[in-house]
């Protein structure tokens, strides 16, 4: 009897003592927490001391409080930070120089005031291929892979971040190829089609199973023997028109040699401040709200870009060191972004990315700094960017103009990898609201980052004040460094005839048929 009771004790003790360890690892979890983006908007706020925000520009021209697109009224403190000068002034005259000192300390400021700090730990990603075909993209064979990337979430459960992306790859061209990334809704080109027999083996089964379900359609299918209920979709047309600058993109890519890689952002992380507890953001926070320093969704979108980039410099299919990011309008800024951090990217196609991307922060002309540290897209930032909106706060108030770095300095973090700034035209819908001219100028002042390099610029002086945009059409793309304005609207597309021969020049590549 003792002996049992005995047990009985010690069966009792290991129970309370799992039960506590138990319970305290599920202490130790954080629970998660779904805020809207206006109070999440509001805590942030309170963080950084700020008690009320300017309100941004209306894009309506005949609103009360409607954006300035007077280029008189655009500059008003024109004096950008000097790329070649170090924090403590010594001037930058040498590649060491600029890898060792200078550009660490323009991302630092980039990273602290605009764009937000990568976490010291975020999970790895485990790529797994969901679906290989093989398919035909207008005339040219590929092959298609589907991807999830899964991202360790051992360390907050609650939170699960699997990224999608696609991969098509040229199958009548010699390899490796070169490969775009663009950020995009991932689909698959065309469904590949069974063979023959496999398509009858289908209709078999098919015409059973309707059968079994509802028995009147063995009348139907008695009256239409040879009728069969999956047919195949056209070949392939061989016979359409060659490929030009007005065809899709990815055919574009195609018909050149490259391949293509279409990766979802919102698979990484949500377009919005509510999701900023969820995605990656959330996942390495473990479900906290962010400090002013954290990551915003442009550099999260960039991460999950290089995760991606991971994967490609895998498949031996794939040029390593050959492999681009694109993207239009907000994601014309996280590729800028993603090519700016992200050195093993060769080359950028940046898409009219405005403000946040290529456009100068400290411009006044259409979208403004206010319109970034507003509810709607705040998120796309760091929390510390929201302090150069602030009319009323612990610090006073800041501006723009107050900002210790800008547009040019994330160009500048591109050197000398080849970067083209793409815009439209605001007649054909790329809106004035973009600052095209704004954009401009960051570019002409980038470029001495990329002459000390040993790369080239777009042609011009560094007189960023003085240089005028170049005519609709005319495009500057002798260096590593180009900029063109096509006559299209809110898209790159019409760019693709002339980044894809550029990018070839520089990265010489020839595409060489099998």
């Amino acid at each position: 009897m003792r002996k049992i009771c005995l047990l009985c004790i010690i069966l009792s003790f290991q129970l309370l003592i799992l039960g506590q360890t138990r319970s305290g690892d599920a202490s130790e979890i954080p629970p998660l927490v779904t805020y809207t983006s206006e109070e999440d908007h509001a805590q942030m706020m309170n963080q950084l001391g700020i008690r009320k925000l300017r309100s941004g520009a209306s894009g309506n021209e005949s609103a009360p409080n409607h954006a300035n697109y007077e280029e008189s009224l655009a500059n008003p403190c024109p004096v950008l930070l000097e790329l070649l000068l170090t924090a403590t002034g010594v001037p930058v005259n040498s590649a060491d120089t600029w890898w060792n000192i200078r550009r660490p300390e323009i991302k630092e400021d980039l990273e602290r005031e605009i764009y937000g700090r990568l976490p010291d730990r975020v999970p790895e990603v485990n790529w797994t291929v969901k679906i290989t075909d093989r398919e035909f993209v207008g005339r040219v064979p590929v092959i298609v892979r589907q991807l999830i990337g899964h991202v360790d979430n051992r360390a907050y459960p609650s939170i699960e971040v699997h990224i999608n992306m696609m991969v098509v790859l040229p199958t009548n061209v010699q390899g490796p190829v070169p490969v775009l990334m663009m950020f995009g809704r991932p689909s698959f080109p065309a469904p590949a089609q069974p063979s023959q027999a496999d398509l009858e083996a289908l209709n078999l089964s098919f015409k059973k199973m309707m059968i079994q379900y509802d028995p009147k359609m063995k009348e139907i299918f008695d009256r239409y023997p040879a009728y069969s209920p999956i047919t195949r979709l056209p070949p392939p047309n061989f016979f359409a028109p060659p490929v030009t600058g007005d065809s899709p993109r990815t055919e574009q890519l195609l018909a050149a040699g490259w391949g293509y890689a279409t990766i979802d952002p919102r698979s990484i992380q949500a377009d919005n401040g509510a999701g900023l507890t969820r995605g990656i953001i959330g996942l390495t926070n473990r479900g906290k709200l962010r400090s002013p320093d954290d990551w915003g969704a442009l550099r999260a979108w960039a991460w999950g870009a290089s995760r991606g980039l991971d994967y490609l410099q895998t498949d031996t299919l794939v040029a390593s060191d050959k492999i681009g990011i694109e993207g239009v309008s907000r994601y014309g800024k996280a590729a800028l972004v993603a090519l700016a951090f992200e050195p093993r990217f060769a080359t950028g196609l940046i898409g009219s990315s405005g403000k946040g991307g290529a456009t100068l922060h400290r411009r006044v002309f259409g979208e403004a700094v206010e319109n970034l540290t507003g509810p709607g897209e705040y998120h796309w930032m760091a929390g510390n960017y929201l302090k150069y909106g602030a009319s009323e706060a612990s610090f006073g108030s800041m501006s723009g103009c107050d900002l210790p770095t800008d547009a040019h300095a994330l160009i500048a973090l591109c050197a000398p990898r080849l970067t083209f700034i793409s815009y439209g035209i605001p007649e054909k819908g790329d809106a004035k609201w973009l600052d095209q001219q704004g954009s401009y100028m960051a570019t002409v002042a980038a470029a001495s980052a990329f002459r000390l390099l040993g790369a080239r610029g777009i042609g011009v002086s560094d007189d960023y004040m003085a240089e005028k945009m170049p005519p609709v059409l005319t495009g500057k793309l002798n260096g590593e460094l180009a900029w063109r304005q096509h006559d299209g609207g809110h898209t790159d597309a019409p760019n693709f005839a002339y980044f894809i021969p550029w990018a070839n020049r520089f990265l010489k590549y020839e595409r060489i048929s099998k």
